[in-house]
């Protein structure tokens, strides 16, 4: 399934779209404003996170198989999926940070051109001039 990603827009980080839809008063003013307004877009790479935790235990949610599609409809968010052209933005990432799934997450957003939307303190000090992030 291949979808047309527009020149704006905003991906959500993993924790973002948890909250957005479990407990929404844990989010900025900001990120709720921007998850409101979208446009939004949620990654595979989350989805993955998110079944990952499951399975681990360290994230409780009721049917995880079934949370990527809630998701979706409920952050009326367009799905991204893995492309080759996002993995070769991770070398040109500084170190700030180790968790593979936001390194991930920061180099799609660079690639396509999306603001991420994180109340992670390490994903912010990514921002720059090409690559805006929003919490």
């Amino acid at each position: 399934m291949s979808f047309e990603i527009p020149e704006r827009g905003y991906l959500l980080d993993t924790h973002i779209a948890l909250w957005a839809i479990g407990r929404p008063n844990a989010l900025s003013a900001r990120a709720l404003k921007v998850v409101l307004t979208g446009p939004n877009f949620l990654s595979v790479i989350s989805y993955w996170e998110v079944m990952v935790k499951c399975m681990k235990g360290s994230l409780v949610l009721g049917d995880p198989r079934a949370w990527w599609t809630e998701a979706l409809e409920k952050l009326v968010a367009i799905p991204i999926a893995l492309q080759a052209e996002h993995i070769p933005a991770l070398a040109s990432l500084p170190p700030i940070h180790k968790d593979p799934f936001d390194r991930m997450l920061i180099a799609q957003a660079s690639v396509e051109g999306l603001t991420l939307v994180s109340m992670n303190a390490d994903i912010a000090k990514y921002a720059s001039k090409s690559m805006r992030v929003i919490g």
